[in-house]
């Protein structure tokens, strides 16, 4: 298409905020201006496509069929467009990566390393968002996403980084006061520390044989806060060496068994949109520490997304 035959720029923003945000009142508080310019240009555009767009109802407006298929385009060419204004800016402007990531994951692993990561690229900025629940990465949210899950629990994948193996810790103060020698059948009865309701702990004692049930009676949502309890001698937990290889060679975490099985992989996600240079260059990174870090985890790639 021909430049002269773009529509308005103004109708278009008019219609993405008005879309993304599923009013024309909060549309305009989001660019500035009056509802009744965001109608107008909602309007001028429809006329300009020949095609209705949007349906206002008494709780805001919801795209049609059409409206939402061209939604999804025009959201990516905006994205398009401020990346590339982005790269374009001035040398001395901040360059941010926002990467969403699983707490424990952020915490053990990847902020001890920020320091020797920002020696790589100093003019780039990184922001770590802990989030213990995203399945999914907006491109308003953030660059890209950082999960454990496992095949088709999350959108978005661009890599499967490893699927290391999962294993029983526990401090050795706690090892200490139990009667003997542990063997995988006494786990249930023990103090189990749970990061869920038991699903967990289910899904490890079955890869290991053992077909047990076991409930929680306190779920702490996140990995991080359970190895800080078993830490701190309150029971035993499951961990990745991902999680844990600093707490083993210090020895403030040790295996309770030599069972182990791979569960769940970690997993970078992306917004739909393609991601940049600087998200581009942060995945290669990523992907190549952890695998030199952990040779013998498994990796199980689904390749590169267009």
């Amino acid at each position: 298409m021909a430049i002269d035959r773009l529509p308005p720029l103004n109708a278009i923003r008019a219609f993405e905020a008005a879309a993304r945000l599923g009013s024309y009142v909060a549309a305009s508080e989001a660019l500035h201006v009056t509802q009744p310019a965001i109608g107008r240009h909602v309007k001028n555009l429809e006329d300009w496509l020949g095609v209705r767009l949007l349906e206002r109802g008494p709780r805001g407006v919801t795209l049609t069929l059409l409206g939402a298929h061209y939604y999804q385009a025009v959201s990516q060419a905006l994205q398009i467009l401020a990346d590339a204004s982005a790269r374009l800016a001035r040398h001395d402007n901040q360059r941010w990566l926002r990467i969403l990531c699983v707490p424990a994951f952020a915490s053990r692993w990847l902020t001890p390393r920020i320091d020797s990561l920002r020696k790589l690229r100093p003019d780039l900025k990184i922001a770590i968002e802990p989030n213990a629940s995203f399945t999914a990465v907006d491109a308003r949210q953030a660059d890209l996403g950082i999960a454990y899950g496992l095949p088709g629990e999350l959108s978005g994948v661009r890599e499967v980084l490893i699927r290391p193996a999962v294993f029983a810790v526990c401090s050795p103060s706690f090892l200490a006061q139990l009667p003997g020698p542990l063997t995988i059948a006494d786990l249930p009865p023990n103090k189990l520390i749970h990061v869920d309701d038991g699903t967990w702990w289910n899904s490890w004692f079955a890869a290991n044989g053992l077909r047990v049930r076991v409930k929680s009676d306190a779920s702490h949502m996140s990995n991080d806060i359970v190895l800080n309890l078993a830490e701190r001698g309150h029971g035993i937990a499951l961990a990745t060496e991902v999680l844990v290889q600093r707490e083993l060679e210090q020895g403030t975490l040790i295996r309770c068994l030599d069972q182990a099985a791979p569960l769940e992989s970690y997993q970078v996600l992306t917004p739909s949109q393609a991601p940049n240079e600087d998200a581009l260059w942060f995945i290669n990174w990523l992907k190549s520490s952890l695998r030199e870090a952990f040779p013998q985890a498994r990796v199980e790639s689904v390749g590169v997304l267009p």
